[in-house]
Order: C-alpha cells, then sequence, then structure tokens
C-alpha cells in the first residue's frame, strides 16, 4: 500500500470511511487509482496502470482500430475485476483525447459498458485541465501569483494559466488550450526521425507554432520576466527529466512528486537522454522499451513550452487525473454529509 496522504495534506493516520475509485483511459495509457480518504487528502488502496496505445493509428484513420480496442478492453476488464474485489462508495471513469477526436469513440465506450460494465464518460478538454490543477494545487501552494501546469498527454497536451491566491483559497483557471500533440501522434508524425536533431528540432517548432496564439492573448513571457511564476508539468515526460536530474537507478516516487528542478538541470537531462540513442534509452532504468518511442517527443513538446516561457524553476508532479477525480469525489462526500447533519432536527444531532 502506497502512502500518498501527506503530499496533498493530510495527517500521516490510518484512512476511515469509505473506499472511491478513479479510472482514466487515456490515448496511451489505462490508469485505476483507488482511495480512502485521510485529512483533506487520500491513501491509496490500490493501483493499475496499463499501456494500451488507445489513439494508435488514430491520426491517420479518425477511428480507434480494432487492435488498439481489443488493448484497451482487456486492461478496462482488469480493472473492473479489481473494483469487484473492493467495495467502493463512489466512482468516476472518464475517456480523453482518443475518444474524443474518433469517430468511433462513444461507440467503442458503449461496447465497454456492455462488457465489462463500466460507464465511461468522454471529458472536454477543460475539464481535463481542471482535473489536473486540482490534483496539482498542493504544490503550487506559497510558490508565487501565477503557475503555468502543463500536462502532456498521449494525444494531447494540456495547458493551464492559473492565478495563484495569496492566503489559503484555492487556484483560478485564468486560460487554458489542448494542444493536438502529444507524444503519441508526434511519434506517428514524425517517426524516427526524433531520434536525430533535425528532426527533434522540427518537433518543438511543430509545437511551438501552435502555442504562440495562447501566449499572445496572455501575455505569459512577460509575466515570468517580471517574476512570480512557476512552471509545473505533469506527465511521464517531466517525471522521467526529474529521474535523470536526481540521477535515480530507479523511478521512486517520493523522490520526484513534488521535486524542483532549476531549468538548467531540466535542460541537462534533456540532453543526456537525447544523447543515450534509442538503444541507451530502452535500457535506461526510468524509461524503458516501452516507453522508448514516445520519450523524446515529449521531451520536444517540454522543450517547446520552455523556450517559449523559460520560468527559472519546474515543479515536477507525479499526479493527474485519477487524483483530481478522487479528490472532488472525497469533497462531495463531505459536503453532503454536512449537509445532511444540517438539514436534520438538534434532536437527531445529539
Amino acid at each position: 500500500m502506497v502512502e500518498i496522504a501527506a503530499q496533498f495534506g493530510a495527517s500521516p493516520r490510518r484512512p476511515h470511511g469509505p473506499a472511491f475509485a478513479a479510472l482514466d483511459l487515456g490515448t496511451n495509457n489505462c490508469r485505476l487509482l483507488v482511495g480512502a480518504p485521510v485529512g483533506d487528502g487520500f491513501r491509496v488502496l490500490d493501483s493499475f496502470s496499463r499501456i494500451v496505445r488507445l489513439g494508435e493509428g488514430l491520426q491517420t484513420t479518425g477511428r480507434l482500430s480494432s487492435p488498439a480496442m481489443d488493448r484497451a478492453l482487456e486492461a478496462l476488464q482488469a480493472c473492473a475485476d479489481r473494483l469487484g474485489r473492493r467495495p467502493v462508495r463512489s466512482m468516476r471513469a472518464i475517456a480523453t483525447e482518443a475518444c474524443r477526436r474518433a469517430i468511433n469513440g462513444p461507440e467503442f465506450l458503449a461496447r465497454v459498458r456492455t462488457e465489462t460494465g463500466l460507464a465511461i464518460d468522454i471529458i472536454t478538454a477543460r475539464e481535463e485541465a481542471e482535473l489536473a490543477l486540482e490534483s496539482c494545487s498542493p504544490l503550487l501552494r506559497g510558490v508565487g501569483r501565477r503557475a503555468l501546469l502543463f500536462d502532456i498527454g498521449g494525444g494531447s497536451t494540456e495547458i493551464a494559466w492559473v492565478r495563484l491566491p495569496s492566503d489559503d483559497g484555492r487556484p483560478e483557471l485564468i486560460g487554458y488550450i489542448s494542444l493536438p500533440a502529444g507524444v503519441v501522434t508526434l511519434a506517428e508524425r514524425f517517426g524516427s526521425a526524433g531520434f536525430d536533431a533535425a528532426g527533434f528540432e522540427e518537433m518543438v517548432e511543430h509545437v511551438a507554432d501552435r502555442l504562440g496564439k495562447f501566449e499572445q492573448v496572455h501575455c505569459i513571457a512577460h509575466e515570468i520576466r517580471l517574476g512570480g511564476v512557476r512552471l509545473l508539468g505533469t506527465s511521464g515526460t517531466v517525471t522521467t527529466l526529474a529521474g535523470v536530474a536526481l540521477g535515480l537507478e530507479r523511478y521512486r516516487r517520493p523522490l520526484i512528486d513534488g521535486a524542483v528542478l532549476s531549468t538548467e538541470d531540466a535542460v541537462a537531462a534533456l540532453a543526456h537522454l537525447r544523447a543515450l540513442g534509442r538503444a541507451g534509452l530502452e535500457t535506461h532504468p526510468c524509461v524503458g522499451p516501452d516507453r522508448v518511442e514516445f520519450v523524446l517527443p515529449g521531451c520536444a513538446i517540454f522543450e517547446a513550452i520552455r523556450r517559449l516561457w523559460p520560468a527559472s524553476h519546474l515543479t515536477v508532479a507525479d499526479r493527474g487525473l485519477r487524483e483530481g477525480m478522487l479528490l472532488r469525489l472525497m469533497r462531495a462526500e463531505r459536503r453532503a454529509r454536512r449537509h445532511k447533519s444540517r438539514s436534520q432536527p438538534a434532536w437527531c444531532r445529539t
């Protein structure tokens, strides 16, 4: 059992109350998280993650392929089996960019419900950004007046421009953008070209061109020059960069989640990964053969963000949509309990 309650501001005591579950079906991964409330956070009771490549070929055909759907269904059935062995008070299951874009996305999710019993909602890009912000908010306390949060996914990259409170209030989403560029889409578009210098630079420029309008609207680079802006990344790309920067022999979440890297350290880690080549990436303990095709596309997205918005430090988050969903579910439960308590006659509350 993995303890992450402390990172969410909870006291390290035993979990109480019911379990809650969150499932995220992305373009590249299928992930499940089950947690129990502890203070303002939660303790992880169970987790599951599998690479399914649901968006494989989507950029070319506009459809989810049969092999990709079969892989995702197998992973989703494993999630359903785990949930069947544990009583869960409340659950949220979502699908993101691949199912948003695919012509047959809704049809596939109807099949999922029939075969596994899992009811999965396709969420908007805005809700995706909001859920990422929900989970990462504790890492932004006391770091400045603004934050630029980015989540590099398989089929898209969500970027949120955030106003940070001066007190204990909640961060406010000022604006967001969802780029139809993620590690899978770039890997399919550029192929092996991304492993050489010219191809990598082409990927960076491809992403940077699509960020220009967002910068024109919000003038984020100017705000960074004024100071008080923190860059925060949540994705396999930035956690890999952190693992390399920290010199970890194997990935260790407690050392990664919440780590703060200088821009220089992040750039050095990126250069190290690029210098390894395909063979070196396959054997690297923070990468491995399953992710070798996607690491450099993710690094290209990060490099485009860093060049356009050169903040001095990067906060790394190993948390995302599942954690955001769990926090929302638990907060809704607490509100419901308070409402029920207030609505009861005084003699029932004694």
